[in-house]
């Protein structure tokens, strides 16, 4: 599905990205994960074309990176960042059916596909009447993935995207996203800086640190067979909580 070959990217003097080389299959869910600063959010924006390689292809279904196709390569990948980067100005709904209003659907068309998702995403039709400023951090990450959704994308790219949420809100949308992920069969890519949840959402971990990747797989094989010890010590780096110590 996406392919980065001898990717690099730098910002000014700081390089972001060092040769990376990495193949995600189709209908997989992969969680980058590493300190901040490692290039996990630069690889989804490499992705989705928000940003252009300084060296290396970007491939998406075997196709590189153009600029002459990449109105219809976004249109084809969801996009969700922290409390889904709604529009103010804009309704849930205006949100939501935004670029699919843009592509001429029809209103009933757009109503259809709002509520069929609405359903999907756990999240009560009539709250996308309201504006964001009126909704819950978890209704606003709901309402992110309906958008995200909207025009049926093979690919969701999600970029920290629970990260804003208060633990119970996060808790179950970890649950939520996961049944979601595996009832669409879609190729999904996360970053994260939560491990426990990128072990519970991903197939495969892939754990960056100054802009390559130190050990890729499964978070069995990075906890019980790290290639150096910064792998265990990321892995490993959160603190579970100990009542009455």
């Amino acid at each position: 599905m996406f392919k980065l070959e001898n990717v690099s990217k730098a910002h000014g003097a700081v390089r972001v990205l060092d040769g990376i080389n990495l193949q995600i299959e189709a209908g997989s869910t992969t969680a980058l994960i590493g300190p901040s600063g490692a290039g996990k959010s630069t690889i989804l924006r490499l992705l989705l074309g928000l940003d252009w390689p300084d060296q290396g292809w970007v491939l998406y279904q075997d196709q590189p990176l153009s600029r002459d196709t990449l109105l219809q390569r976004r249109q084809r990948i969801g996009y969700v960042i922290q409390e889904g980067g709604l529009f103010p100005h804009l309704s849930a709904a205006d949100n939501a059916s935004l670029l699919a209003r843009t592509l001429g659907w029809s209103a009933d068309r757009v109503q259809a596909r709002l509520r069929e998702l609405a359903d999907l995403c756990q999240l009560r039709f009539e709250l996308l009447a309201r504006f964001p400023a009126e909704l819950s951090g978890g209704q606003r990450q709901r309402v992110g993935l309906v958008r995200a959704l909207m025009l049926d994308p093979p690919a969701l790219l999600l970029d920290e995207p629970l990260g804003a949420l208060d633990p119970i809100v996060r808790h179950d949308l970890q649950t939520e996203m996961q049944a979601l992920f595996a009832a669409l069969g879609k190729t999904v890519v996360l970053v994260t800086h939560d491990v426990a949840e990128a072990a519970y959402l991903g197939d495969q971990l892939v754990l960056l640190r100054k802009g390559r990747i130190v050990q890729q797989g499964s978070a069995q094989a990075l906890l019980e067979q790290p290639v150096e010890p910064f792998v265990q010590q990321f892995m490993t780096a959160q603190r579970s909580l100990r009542v009455g110590a």
